[in-house]
């Protein structure tokens, strides 16, 4: 896992790499209290000019706050979602090797389980019965069934929505 997450860091072009650290940065409490202050702090210089009798330079209702406020939030939303999808894509490759992990490691145990019934039934002091659970165990999951089924009960889920 270690080598993965290590091979996914160094695919990461530069400019990847610099949209997820303003991605973390924009994450911290820090950033939301930055954009609260700026915004009070243009509201109020706002506000106090008129009260002053001086010319606002953005006066109610802050057309210049609002189209900054708009473009940042266009900016951090593609941000965002950039990282998003790059952490999407490695999540996606870790659940397929974990799926293999799985499936390997059913294999194994279904060997084992099977390795185990024929030992107990080569032992002459050991009685000799059907077990029905253990001769199911034994056979290993065909992963294609496993994944219709799981499409069969995903489908119309997705059309009641």
């Amino acid at each position: 896992m270690a080598s993965l997450r290590v091979r996914a860091e160094q695919s990461a072009g530069w400019h990847q790499r610099r949209m997820e650290h303003v991605t973390a940065r924009l994450g911290q409490p820090r950033s939301f209290y930055l954009i609260v202050a700026f915004a009070a702090f243009w509201t109020g210089l706002n506000l106090s000019a008129l009260r002053l009798g001086v010319r606002p330079f953005d006066p109610p209702p802050f057309v210049w706050l609002q189209g900054i406020v708009g473009l940042g939030a266009l900016l951090m939303t593609s941000v965002i979602l950039i990282t998003q999808n790059r952490r999407s894509a490695e999540a996606e490759q870790r659940a397929q090797l974990d799926l293999q992990v799985n499936l390997l490691a059913e294999q194994k145990v279904a060997k084992l389980i099977s390795l185990l019934e024929e030992l107990r039934r080569d032992i002459p002091i050991v009685r000799d019965r059907v077990d029905q659970v253990a001769e199911a165990m034994e056979r290993p999951v065909d992963a294609r069934a496993v994944l219709t089924a799981l499409q069969g009960a995903i489908e119309p889920q997705s059309l009641q929505r």
